[in-house]
């Protein structure tokens, strides 16, 4: 597709904004998608017709609360920071609160995962999700020198907003990622795509997911179901909630503690203060 001035003007104003690729790739589809809408710029759109295409995101394409606040969110920082027109008309209902508790595979489905994994690419793969606790956008931009064994740590380097942090190298990640290296030699990418000097794409290492959790008999959960696994059996193992929250690269530990998981097996190993007198 063609760049427009006001397309480059927004990305340059993305980039000096350290916005991640991601977003900015987000946000300018969401402004290709109600220009294809309109059949018009969205600098000629008026504020009625962009709260009028919120809400046909909402009412007819039926898209998730956090999906249309995406495009909501576009929206507003091209009119605000690239336009600089004020359009504090735009809003999205709120959503109504629903808590919900993040999905993770037990103990015993890791192992069955691990098992099915029969590409030894692969598996250090899924392993170093669930073994470190990694997003899908981290693990496939690590390189060869953030393993840090002597230390027996990752670095990951410039994650979600735009933070570095370090996170656990466990002894059977470490083995497996040795005997990986063996076999793979990666150069600049520890996993690498098709092109070896580019890192494996974030959707490739999804069907790889997919590919083994239907080999092992899974019916559901998703490569980032591994992080959440991770988190909730660190917690339940006893791990320290704020070491935890810096290992995962969250913001604040109310999204950690948010990975407690109040199961019947877990409330059985909690010690009531009454057996304690």
């Amino acid at each position: 597709m063609n760049t427009t001035p006001l397309r480059q003007r927004t990305i340059d104003t993305l980039k000096l904004g350290h916005y991640s690729e991601r977003t900015i790739k987000a946000y300018i589809d969401w402004l290709v998608r109600i220009s294809l809408h309109y059949n018009r710029s969205p600098e000629k759109l008026t504020e009625a017709e962009v709260q009028a295409f919120l809400l046909h995101l909402i009412e007819e394409k039926k898209l998730a609360w956090a999906t249309v606040n995406q495009a909501l969110a576009s929206f507003r920082f091209l009119y605000e920071k690239v336009l600089h027109q004020e359009r504090g008309g735009l809003r999205v209902p709120a959503r109504r609160k629903v808590t919900r508790r993040a999905f993770a595979f037990s103990k015993e489905q890791i192992g069955t995962l691990l098992a099915a994994a029969q590409n030894p690419k692969h598996r250090a793969l899924i392993m170093c999700v669930y073994g470190a606790g990694l997003r899908v956008s981290e693990v496939v931009r690590l390189r060869p020198e953030h393993i840090e064994s002597s230390r027996h740590l990752i670095r990951v380097e410039q994650a979600k907003g735009c933070k570095d942090r370090y996170t656990t190298l466990s002894d059977r990640l470490l083995v497996e990622l040795r005997s990986y290296y063996r076999c793979f030699h990666p150069g600049e990418w520890l996993f690498f795509g098709r092109d070896p000097s580019t890192p494996m794409p974030i959707g490739s290492a999804q069907k790889i997911f997919y590919l083994i959790r239907n080999r092992a008999g899974i019916p559901k959960g998703s490569l980032h179901t591994l992080r959440h696994s991770f988190a909730t059996h660190m917690l339940e193992s006893g791990a320290d909630i704020f070491e935890l929250k810096r290992m995962l690269g969250h913001a604040s530990v109310k999204t950690t503690a948010g990975y407690i998981h109040i199961s019947k097996e877990h409330l059985c190993s909690i010690v009531s203060p009454l057996d304690e007198l």
